[in-house]
């Protein structure tokens, strides 16, 4: 049975022309010019009448459906000036690596899903009594899910945590989903019924849409872990690595050159290798492993 991402990656090779060319670029633009009409605006708050308000869905502002994507998520000059770059730096990459059809189709899918996110927690904060309220649903949660890709797929890459800290794109994936879970798990309990509907819809809709496109390498990544963990605990491991632990008492070496008679205990840093086409179990070091007389 393929998996949901091998379908998606045929469908963008087979619809190429479903994909929308620098499709971030355009998203920025939007962000920009939608962030200095805020600035600009004498009050008037055009984020307001774009972002997301599932009331204002309902009643008939359906554009909201779309334009959410667009609103900045921060009103702060400096940090919007960086995001937008970082946010250009990482969707062009992506979309270089993917090709337009499939970028899009990610990024469209993640919208998608935070849409969904944000009804459901509208429907919870409305059975609760705050109907008026809604939750954080903005640009961040689509471009989580892109800075995961980004993780994935260039694991080695240098970023700079807050600008100063050097630090690998893998590593700091983990950093902020720890983090993330850490917001969760540090709220208090009084406030938990709130505030969960309100952040917690939008970061599960990020993570389902990274693992929606990125399924093969996660189950592959799962796979691969239970395979070692199973073999690192099996028996016949825990035997070996005892049973190795008490040769090495007993002789005060493991490895011996059949020819030479170095030791791994006297040269830790020697190789040594065992000879499959000697007549037993015979150990030699780098030096004579290709080079010794075959014992028949």
């Amino acid at each position: 049975m393929r998996s949901i991402d091998s379908w998606l990656d045929r469908f963008a090779y087979k619809h190429p022309r479903f994909g929308i060319p620098h499709l971030m670029t355009y998203i920025i633009i939007a962000n920009s010019a939608i962030f200095l009409l805020d600035l600009f605006s004498n009050g008037l708050s055009v984020s307001s009448l774009l972002g997301f308000q599932p009331m204002a869905i309902l009643q008939g502002e359906v554009w909201r459906l779309v334009t959410f994507i667009l609103v900045p998520e921060t009103q702060k000059p400096i940090w919007f000036v960086v995001s937008m770059f970082f946010y250009y730096f990482l969707g062009n990459l992506m979309e270089r690596e993917w090709g337009a059809a499939k970028f899009t189709l990610f990024y469209l899918c993640g919208a998608l899903l935070t849409l969904i996110a944000g009804f459901i927690g509208g429907f919870f904060m409305g059975t609760m009594g705050y109907a008026i309220a809604a939750p954080t649903i903005t640009m961040y949660q689509v471009n989580l899910s892109l800075f995961l890709a980004f993780a994935t797929l260039y694991p080695e890459a240098p970023l700079r945590f807050y600008f100063v800290i050097p630090i690998k794109a893998k590593w700091l994936a983990v950093l902020y989903v720890g983090l993330m879970a850490w917001d969760i798990i540090s709220i208090p309990g009084y406030m938990m019924a709130l505030m969960l509907p309100m952040i917690l819809p939008g970061d599960i809709a990020a993570l389902a849409n990274y693992a929606i496109f990125f399924w093969s390498e996660i189950r592959t990544f799962c796979a691969r872990t239970f395979r070692r963990a199973k073999h690192q605990n099996s028996r016949q491991t825990v035997n070996f690595k005892q049973a190795t632990k008490e040769a090495k008492q007993q002789k005060g070496y493991l490895h011996k050159c059949a020819v030479c008679g170095k030791t791994d205990t006297d040269y830790p840093d020697e190789e040594f290798r065992y000879c499959s086409k000697c007549n037993g179990y015979y150990c030699y070091c780098s030096e004579h492993i290709h080079n010794h007389i075959h014992i028949e």
